[in-house]
């Protein structure tokens, strides 16, 4: 049963309080009928048969679930079958589904000649029938669901497995039932264009399909985006209020949003998040539960909580309400309490004295790949005192820098697979496979490789915390000025950029990112060195030498329908124009055809 469900509204009172007789009563029961779309040629494939009741203003599962408890389901899903067989027009084109529960086949509820006499009723032949298996409840044994369906697809009549991804849908029944049609979930499917977890999923489901041959149908699209990647998967058909609500009359037109499928190019894919959903780690899985301090205690009472708890590394100092105020590192205390007279002096006066002001402050909800940002600090004091967690504010526990760092590692590690660990932006595997996906649309796109001049020297003079920075500031501002439903920004590594352009404007874009970073980056040099404008260092020999200040050039390729074919030879294309761009010194260059070649002869020679 499809999940857009509409109901008839009716006026106060009029609802009954027996809605299975309300159902059954003559002429009471009727149908809508939603259209499903084949996706290659905006044709109308199929419409789904949806039971509705005169003045019933709930849900009509409601109906169903009530005729469940009592028996009567097979009695209800039978008049909804020949309602919705009857009340279309036989010359109506296309297919016909309409839903059956396994419940009520199983249970003998239906018996198979029953099911037909009603189809039949309808005027039209019964290979133009689909059984959308309305799966809500469990089947224990799928071999005997066939069995009992072999009756009815003997007729001629066709198997769709409805809610796939929901519910008790599985892939033994899929194995078992062979249905000719798979309808994915809305759960997998609204919001897919957003969601890289549910993308991994359906790309394995459209895999199964095929092997299994079966026909998927996406249901629930409500929004362009995921109408784009849903074709851009391969499925076959789609389903949703985007293309069509149900309604009495069957839809005849063309979805204008199916015609308009591929005018903006490839879809973009959305990327794996930094943590993988099983893999989250927030702040309070670092928690070491520990003893606090107030202002109040002496560093005697310091000297005897370390003593007590020889594991912590370090102790909290709070105030009355509980919020931190410093932290004690043990080491450090230790040291300073064995100096000469130190003991004499300090043992009976207040810890805060020696405590550690403005400690990193951690949230139990802090998640791991947040905390990170801590790690690139100047400040590392982490390594040492570790970070104090709170809970809104107030006091908890401690973490430890090991942890920590153990933690983000493994990350760093995971996301590296398939992200930047240092931008979290796409690399290497999703640059390839969307070149790939631009070259089978068969649609011109531009293809610009982003190098930043002179980063070398500033690398080595700043250090690489600020050499990040700069670093995560290239991949902010080319995020910022592209086109986020068309055009894809990877990060090949280093300071190495990949901007896929399928917005039309792309040359202005190149020029605003240009613009805008060579302004911004400005702030990351001391001001001596923006005065003079240059840097100070060594040249590769190590002798002095000295070097303009960090900029960013971009080297720019046109690829036009059926250049190349190979993802690899679009990036080398590239590449060629961003050497041409740092050779001439320009911040972008457009390299022609002609030119690649002679590059790529000279480069042989």
């Amino acid at each position: 049963m499809a999940s857009d469900i509409t109901t008839t509204q009716a006026a106060p009172g009029r609802q009954r309080s027996d809605p299975v007789a309300q159902a059954l009563a003559p002429g009471a029961m009727f149908a809508l009928y939603q259209p499903i779309f084949a996706l290659d040629d905006a044709r109308v494939l199929a419409h789904e048969a949806l039971m509705r009741v005169a003045g019933f203003t709930d849900s009509p599962l409601r109906i169903l679930d009530e005729a469940r408890t009592r028996g009567r389901l097979g009695e209800v899903e039978l008049l909804a079958a020949r309602r919705g067989a009857t009340l279309m027009d036989a010359a109506e084109p296309g297919l016909l589904f309409v839903n059956l529960s396994s419940r009520a086949i199983l249970h003998a509820d239906l018996r198979p000649q029953q099911v037909l006499d009603s189809l039949a009723a309808g005027g039209r032949d019964l290979g133009r029938y689909v059984i959308e298996l309305s799966e809500r409840d469990i089947v224990e044994d799928p071999a005997e669901l066939a069995d009992a369906l072999g009756y009815l697809r003997a007729a001629g009549i066709r198997l769709a497995l409805d809610d796939f991804g929901a519910g008790h849908s599985n892939f033994q029944l899929w194995h078992e039932l062979a249905p000719e049609f798979v309808k994915l979930d809305r759960f997998l499917i609204d919001g897919i264009a957003r969601s890289a977890g549910k993308l991994t999923i359906v790309k394995a489901l459209v895999e199964v399909a095929a092997a299994l041959g079966a026909e998927l149908v996406a249901e629930g699209i409500e929004a362009a985006a995921d109408l784009e990647l849903v074709k851009d998967l391969g499925i076959g058909y789609a389903q949703g209020f985007l293309l069509g609500r149900p309604q009495r009359s069957p839809c005849r037109t063309p979805a204008a949003e199916v015609l308009a499928l591929g005018a903006g190019g490839a879809a973009l894919h959305p990327q794996a998040s930094r943590v993988a959903p099983g893999r989250r780690i927030a702040a309070a899985h670092l928690l070491v539960e520990a003893p606090a301090l107030t202002p109040a205690n002496s560093n005697d009472d310091v000297e005897r909580l370390f003593q007590r708890h020889p594991d912590l590394h370090a102790l909290a100092v709070i105030d009355a309400q509980a919020r931190p105020l410093g932290l004690i590192n043990r080491q450090v205390f230790n040291e300073r309490m064995a100096r000469p007279f130190t003991r004499e002096l300090h043992a009976h006066r207040s810890c805060s004295g020696f405590m550690h002001e403005h400690p990193i402050l951690a949230e139990l909800s802090d998640g791991i790949a947040d905390m990170a940002d801590v790690l690139r600090g100047e400040d590392q004091r982490y390594l040492a005192d570790g970070f104090v967690i709170t809970d809104q504010g107030r006091y908890r526990g401690l973490g430890t820098g090991e942890s920590l760092v153990r933690r983000v590692t493994e990350l760093r590690i995971e996301a590296a697979r398939y992200a930047n660990p240092l931008t979290f932006l796409p690399g290497n595997i999703p640059i390839t496979e969307h070149i790939e996906r631009l070259l089978a649309a068969g649609r011109p796109f531009v293809a610009a490789y982003g190098d930043l001049d002179n980063f070398k020297p500033f690398n080595d003079q700043y250090g690489y915390f600020r050499g990040d920075r700069m670093i995560r500031l290239a991949a902010e501002i080319q995020c910022r000025h592209v086109d986020a439903r068309h055009d894809f920004v990877g990060h090949v590594g280093g300071d190495d950029f990949v901007i896929l352009f399928q917005s039309g404007d792309w040359r202005e874009r190149c020029e605003r990112i240009v613009a805008a970073f060579n302004e911004a980056a400005v702030q990351l040099f001391d001001p001596d060195d923006v005065r003079r404008g240059v840097l100070q260092g060594e040249d590769r020999s190590g002798r002095p030498a000295t070097f303009p200040l960090t900029t960013l050039c971009m080297g720019v390729a046109e690829i036009a329908p059926g250049r190349f074919t190979r993802a690899e030879d679009v990036a080398s294309f590239a590449a060629a124009a961003k050497r041409r761009a740092k050779h001439e010194g320009v911040g972008v260059r457009v390299l022609e055809e002609a030119e690649a070649h002679a590059l790529a002869a000279a480069d042989a020679g």
